[in-house]
């Protein structure tokens, strides 16, 4: 069984931790690797080496570290189908999907390398007689990123491209799901000439993530995950003096007006539910039907719920693969159960799914459930899987408030030819993320991603123009050289003149 190690000062660590975390193929079921955890120690030692990087890389000039983010760029295209392997490899999604979520991390590598035009800053001359004033970004110091399994690569790269561009040093905690992809991009990175010891990976669990947050050597933290976990990092981080941008869970909601062109609705719910399994924070989980196209617009979807391919992702190029882990494959099980007893209809019921060659894997085909309320759990929480639920609303109004009452806020689309419906709609919707027509509105990188209400934790959105101000510090300088005349000292308010 292959050994997953650490990334630490520019070479592999094998770590000292006696706890291991067995790493599966989902498709086949079984365990193909195992990881071994960090311990305390063995974090604060990545910290130290962190730290003592920063003095150089902090100095080195943003031209210089543009330049590593276009060779890195050019080496992951090298190796996109590497990566897209040992995503389908240990998290299931299909080789297509996997190669489009390398593609969306690229987008914010590209955005990295542009770094010395991000980083500039702003100069009055003259704000006062024979003084001027300017302000510089300058980086933080150590940061580090705690990642989710659903997006082993495309995550990571929302936070540290940016982050090592404006100068700051790195320690990556993936998930110990799919940890694989995070020790190569380590190797590429290196290869594309970042220093040894601004880029690190720690592979751990709770000990490491505790160590991260209360270090004080560690300046800022990212985090992609549930709620209650990104509460959690946002609280324990900032109390101990850190920046935190937690993003939580989502229940992200499709709206199918009317005059929607059904088939187009159809295929957008089809795609953006059952695409990598539901294992997305930006999956659409439910669907919001007004007025009265609900019974067509079922019978279409079950159609195509009931055919969808799935099998393994490396082969035959399927809609679907299998769920992460056995464990998921259950609780998500667990939610189509509870739907049942709660009331709601299940039309399509993907519980026995089976894949021929494939019967150990953690197989679940699409679930549809219709007629389902606000007061079902299935609608309230997140289920993380291919179950789509179908409310049924009366008119717009009854559907915009149904999503602004939801504790979640991340994503929401609306599917209709009415323009009027459209900006009234993506005016008040209490959402992040807003779609119109576009099932999942997932914002390119020169712009910022993150949700409202419990879907976010802290004032920063991922990436962007919001990730450059996350990831440095605002300095603003007032200068006055001497003419020769002093005034002596002044007790008022400067007051500029």
């Amino acid at each position: 069984m292959k050994n997953i190690s650490h990334f630490i000062a520019g070479k592999k660590a094998d770590g000292a931790g006696t706890k291991t975390n067995e790493v599966f193929n989902p498709a086949t079921g079984s365990a193909e690797s195992s990881v071994r955890f960090a311990t305390m120690e063995e974090t604060r030692a990545a910290i130290d080496v962190a730290e003592r990087a920063f003095a150089d890389w902090s100095l080195t000039p943003a031209v210089k570290r543009a330049r590593v983010m276009f060779k890195f760029k050019e080496l992951i295209e090298k190796n996109a189908e590497t990566l897209a392997r040992m995503i389908t490899s240990e998290h299931g999604k299909v080789f297509s999907d996997a190669m489009g979520e390398i593609s969306r991390g690229l987008e914010v590598i590209e955005f990295a390398c542009g770094i010395p035009q991000l980083l500039k800053g702003e100069f009055t001359e003259q704000i006062g007689t024979g003084i001027d004033s300017y302000s510089v970004r300058q980086p933080l110091g150590v940061c580090a990123g705690i990642t989710p399994f659903n997006f082993p690569v495309m995550v990571p790269m929302w936070m540290y491209p940016i982050s090592v561009a404006c100068g700051n040093t790195f320690i990556l905690k993936p998930s110990e799901k799919d940890p694989s992809p995070s020790i190569l991009m380590a190797e590429l990175l290196q290869e594309a000439g970042l220093p040894d010891g601004v880029f690190n990976v720690i592979q751990g669990d709770k000990v490491a993530v505790d160590t991260l947050l209360t270090d004080p050597r560690v300046a800022a933290v990212s985090f992609v995950g549930s709620t209650p976990i990104a509460e959690y990092v946002y609280r324990t981080g900032t109390e101990n003096g850190k920046r935190v941008q937690a993003l939580g869970g989502a229940k992200n909601h499709l709206v199918v007006m009317p005059d929607a062109d059904l088939d187009q609705a159809v295929d957008a719910l089809v795609g953006a539910a059952y695409g990598s399994a539901g294992e997305r924070c930006m999956a659409i989980s439910v669907g919001v039907v007004v007025g009265d196209i609900a019974d067509v617009l079922i019978e279409k979807l079950a159609d195509r719920v009931q055919n969808l391919r799935i099998g393994n992702g490396l082969e035959n190029d399927p809609d679907m693969g299998p769920l992460v882990t056995q464990a998921h494959l259950e609780k998500v099980r667990g939610y189509v159960e509870i739907g049942l007893s709660e009331g709601a209809q299940l039309v399509v019921d993907g519980r026995n799914t089976k894949v021929a060659g494939f019967e150990n894997g953690f197989f679940l085909g699409g679930c549809l459930f219709d007629h389902v309320t606000p007061k079902m759990r299935v609608y309230k929480e997140e289920i993380f899987g291919p179950v789509l639920s179908i409310v049924r609303v009366d008119n717009f109004e009854e559907a915009l408030q149904l999503i602004n009452d939801h504790e979640y806020g991340n994503g929401v689309s609306i599917y209709t030819r009415d323009g009027d419906a459209a900006r009234e709609f993506s005016s008040r919707v209490k959402i992040g993320m807003v779609g119109i027509n576009v099932p999942i509105p997932v914002p390119m990188a020169f712009h910022s991603f993150g949700g409202w209400k419990r879907s976010l934790f802290g004032d920063h959105f991922a990436y962007g123009p919001e990730g450059v101000r996350f990831y440095s510090h605002l300095k603003t300088v007032t200068s006055r050289w001497p003419t020769g005349i002093r005034k002596g000292a002044e007790f008022t308010m400067p007051v500029m003149k």
